[in-house]
């Protein structure tokens, strides 16, 4: 990928409802900061100037429900809008770009390979990751859970579970089979030792599985 660095740092607002995953994606940039600028959006600090990028993670919401991808896409505060996900289903991938989404960017991208994207992006082009055959998360990624020994993939349909979903609400929200849904389960059922579902909610409440909806809420302008 062709380096397009900007004269200055360009500036990027995370967004998503996990403090964990924020503050691991931030850490993906730490040795690029003469090239990004971190701003972590939380309900304590507005922020009143546009940024060059709003960097969405998709950890656990739903991505079948655009309405806060459209919002940040129409937020003025926002040049662009670039999503972070390992999910690139066809109709996921078509659907953000119609909207405007100026980059879908995978989770297996290396951090300099991120930052190099995100430049192309603020240089105007529109950047769509290869969905190359996952071989693992980016080093400095965290997420709930990890230290537990659950995968990234696992902790997002924990999340959802810890949420209220279904099985057949997370396999509709992550376009995965209800049986590949099962088998994500089933493994993080045997991690964390739940023999149930309740058992796996109250597990999941008390290890950062909860979301702040009010994070993203505060950034699309909510209270």
């Amino acid at each position: 990928m062709p380096n397009s660095a900007p004269s200055r740092p360009l500036t990027v607002a995370l967004v998503d409802d996990y403090d964990v995953v924020l503050k691991g994606l931030a850490h993906m940039f730490d040795d690029y900061r003469d090239r990004i600028l971190v701003s972590e959006i939380d309900s304590n600090a507005s922020l009143d100037d546009s940024v060059d990028i709003v960097m969405y993670d998709s950890f656990a919401q739903p991505e079948s429900d655009h309405q806060e991808l459209n919002a940040l896409v129409n937020n003025p505060k926002a040049r662009n809008v670039v999503v972070y996900t390992w999910n690139f289903h066809p109709r996921l991938v078509e659907s953000a770009r119609e909207q405007g989404v100026k980059g879908y960017l995978s989770k297996t991208l290396a951090a300099n390979e991120l930052v190099s994207a995100l430049e192309l992006v603020h240089a105007g082009e529109e950047v769509i990751s290869e969905p190359a055959r996952r071989t693992g998360s980016a080093i400095a990624l965290d997420w709930p859970g990890r230290r537990e020994g659950i995968t990234d993939r696992e902790s997002e349909i924990l999340a959802l579970i810890t949420q209220g979903k279904s099985n057949a609400e997370v396999a509709a929200l992550t376009y995965l089979s209800p049986n590949t849904v099962k088998s994500y389960i089933r493994n993080t059922y045997r991690k964390i030792g739940a023999q149930s579902r309740s058992q796996a909610v109250l597990w999941g409440v008390g290890h950062g599985f909860t979301p702040d909806h009010h994070r993203i809420d505060h950034w699309l302008g909510g209270p």
